[in-house]
């Protein structure tokens, strides 16, 4: 199985456009030492040709442009993106499926009962995609059954419910859906080796733990550095559980739970950084506290065999 970041940053990009934290004013100046980096998304395949999309973020373009094997040319009209998950209707995971509707014949889509009900109307992308080369419509399974891509052989999808909050325009915004947000583990079967991906985790919860044990790489949420990172920027009120994502640092935080994953070899990458978190600067502080505890930063680009 390969799997390839190609999105590292949370919404907004990094640098995001309208930002002039120190990250975000120090890379564009190059006065901190970071990397640019495009919203979160990774492909997944089990044979390097035909891959699948793990949501669709606004930079997809540039995303595709940046890794042609995701382009591989063999026809006229051509792609190596076979089919598209969708974890949850935010819209910078959503927004890139409309970058698509060139697509020959309908876009295979998978994804649960909430979001299409999300993307069927408080933003509505499934309807617009069927003015173009329609929606092939897969429901993902919550009931603790796997299922898997057919471009995909030899991989079997397990999907988690998190806690979450769907997005502003979901007409259940205030009443949360098992399905708002799920987690995804990806099984190569051949070789016994497992990955997990979770780029929003507000809660771990005993059966989200239970995943991320047993996996051999972890993806998991990297958005904020403090729960008040936000706030003491004056950039919002909210802190991140307020957002829906757990902090790295402090008790309870993620360095604390990636800490009690003790099984050897397996690799603890953060993924989806907002602009503001210090660990984007690579000779920080925090990036010295990751490197000791042995935590990983994605990059865009990064790539993984199992």
């Amino acid at each position: 199985m390969k799997l390839k970041v190609l999105g590292s940053s949370a919404g907004g990009g990094f640098p995001q456009w309208n930002c002039n934290c120190r990250n975000c004013d120090g890379v564009r100046r190059g006065t901190v030492h970071a990397t640019r980096r495009t919203q979160s998304s990774i492909v997944v395949s089990a044979n390097g040709v035909d891959w699948l999309l793990v949501n669709a973020s606004p930079d997809l373009l540039a995303q595709i442009a940046a890794h042609p094997e995701l382009q591989p040319a063999r026809h006229t009209r051509d792609s190596g993106i076979a089919a598209v998950v969708t974890m949850d209707a935010q819209i910078d995971h959503v927004t890139g499926l409309l970058m698509l509707r060139e697509n020959n014949g309908p876009l295979p889509l998978y994804l649960t009962d909430s979001v299409m009900h999300d993307l069927s109307t408080g933003f509505p992308v499934l309807s617009l995609l069927e003015h173009y080369c329609g929606v092939e419509r897969h429901r993902i399974p919550l009931d603790g059954s796997s299922f898997g891509i057919p471009a995909l052989p030899g991989i079997r999808i397990e999907a988690l419910p998190l806690s979450s909050k769907a997005p502003p325009y979901s007409p259940h915004r205030e009443a949360p859906q098992r399905g708002d947000n799920i987690g995804l583990t990806f099984i190569d079967e051949a070789a016994g080796k497992s990955a997990f991906y979770a780029p929003g985790l507000g809660a771990l919860e005993p059966h989200v733990l239970e995943a991320m044990r047993a996996a051999d790489v972890l993806l998991v949420d990297g958005t904020f550095w403090t729960p008040n990172e936000m706030i003491e920027l004056g950039l919002s009120k909210k802190t991140s559980t307020d957002m829906g994502h757990l902090a790295q640092s402090g008790v309870g935080g993620m360095i604390e739970v990636l800490d009690s994953i003790e099984r050897a070899g397996v690799r603890k990458v953060l993924i989806h950084i907002n602009n503001t978190n210090p660990i984007l600067v690579e000779d920080s502080p925090e990036r010295r506290v990751l490197a000791k505890h042995g935590i990983e930063v994605a990059f865009d680009g990064m790539a993984f065999e199992l």
